[in-house]
């Protein structure tokens, strides 16, 4: 005979419903974290969602609070299952742990695992954003105590082990293609594809697009002769079309339509505005498909360098030329976070458009508007200075 259950039965069996509604919860975290890009968790941030600055820290760190939440899905899951066992043991003596173990693994598998981590997958930013404070503030308590048997961990197991727990990291992944590269396991183009989809991820619109003082369009009212001239000018197979400013941009037009009278309806560009609606640069799918594979040429393009050696200290560069390049060339640390490019790094020295032939110096490095369009920086010198001019600059 089953006795009747107890009051003491009752609160047992509602905290093993709450154990379960909670590793539910710490289930949907994981995914949500797992699936939560870095650019993404700065959007939702941007846009001023609440929780969106827990989000950042964690995507800034995904392994430290990855750690926590496994860590509480076990100790959850196991207490669960072993109050359950106390319950059923308790009312079906011999046969409670086996009916114990069998009900919570359905339980579990539906309402702890399958449910909500599927959830988690269809609404990653609503439950990411939801449970990142709640995250965040569990982190603070329990985090120690989760690096701490991570530590043991790595004291157990044999080599260095990894010391933000078992989770690959980007730097990990990169080094194991750079090895890979080395070993011949791989190609060299493989390995600089996997780098490339990193750094694909991480690429904001405005590093990749032509801003707008460099921008080619045409006004509505241009002739074909016109719109030609440009085309051939220019060496652009696809070119905007506004009606009075570029902030009234009616279409593209695209070289092959007018060269050859052939339509062919296809979206391969696309126009950035600014919070304020005005057009900031253009993109296009060649553009994004060049920051994984490389420089892409087509029958228009007309080859210019980026970079030009000068001598073994001095460049002459392209103002679009990335802050990120030009580190990698001088062994440099220049600022990236302010400025995407060497034109944009010039004018935020200066503070305004150079005139042609103005040089400013940031630590050891100068730089010189060459060639100055407009508002557009076209050609700059880039120098590294030598010990005694950088302290006859310092004088100055």
């Amino acid at each position: 005979m089953i006795a009747a259950l107890s009051p003491l039965d009752w609160t047992e069996i509602a905290v093993v419903l709450g154990l379960i509604v909670l590793a539910g919860l710490l289930a949907a975290a994981e995914t949500a974290i797992s699936r939560m890009s870095r650019i993404r968790a700065f959007h939702l941030q941007d846009e001023g969602r609440r929780g969106g600055r827990a989000l950042v820290r964690i995507a800034e760190n995904p392994a430290q609070y990855l750690n926590v939440v496994l860590l509480l899905v076990l100790l959850v899951q196991l207490g669960g299952t072993t109050l359950a066992a106390v319950v059923a043991i308790r009312h079906l003596h011999q046969i409670g742990e086996w009916v114990a173990t069998g009900a919570m693994t359905l339980l579990l598998f539906v309402f702890a695992e399958v449910t909500p981590k599927t959830f988690a997958v269809q609404h990653t930013d609503r439950v990411a954003i939801r449970l990142a404070p709640v995250i965040v503030a569990i982190t603070l308590g329990v985090g120690p105590f989760a690096r701490l048997l991570i530590g043991l961990a790595n004291v157990v197991l044999p080599g260095k082990g990894l010391p933000q727990g078992p989770f690959v990291t980007e730097q990990e992944i990169r080094a194991m293609a750079e090895v890979a590269s080395e070993e011949e396991v791989i190609e060299e183009g493989e390995k600089e594809l996997i780098h490339s989809i990193f750094e694909f991820g991480d690429t904001l619109v405005r590093e990749v697009m032509v801003p707008r003082p460099d921008l080619v369009a045409a006004p509505m009212n241009s002739s074909m002769r016109q719109v030609l001239d440009l085309v051939l000018r220019h060496g652009f197979s696809r070119i905007p079309v506004y009606r009075n400013t570029l902030d009234d941009i009616e279409g593209v037009l695209y070289a092959k339509d007018l060269l050859r009278e052939m339509q062919v309806r296809r979206v391969h560009i696309a126009l950035v505005t600014d919070e304020y609606g005005s057009v900031a640069g253009l993109v296009t799918i060649e553009d994004l498909l060049e920051e994984l594979v490389g420089e892409i040429a087509d029958e228009y393009d007309r080859e210019e360098p980026q970079i030009e050696p000068v001598d073994d200290n001095t460049y002459r560069v392209n103002g679009r030329l990335s802050i990120d390049e030009l580190n990698e060339l001088l062994d440099a640390k220049l600022p990236h976070d302010e400025w995407d490019t060497v034109a944009g790094l010039m004018y935020g020295l200066l503070g305004a458009v150079p005139t042609q032939g103005e040089t400013v110096t940031y630590d050891n490095i100068s730089f010189m508007a060459e060639k100055v369009q407009g508002r557009r920086i076209a050609k700059v010198v880039v120098r590294r200075l030598p010990p005694e001019e950088e302290v006859e600059q310092a004088v100055e």
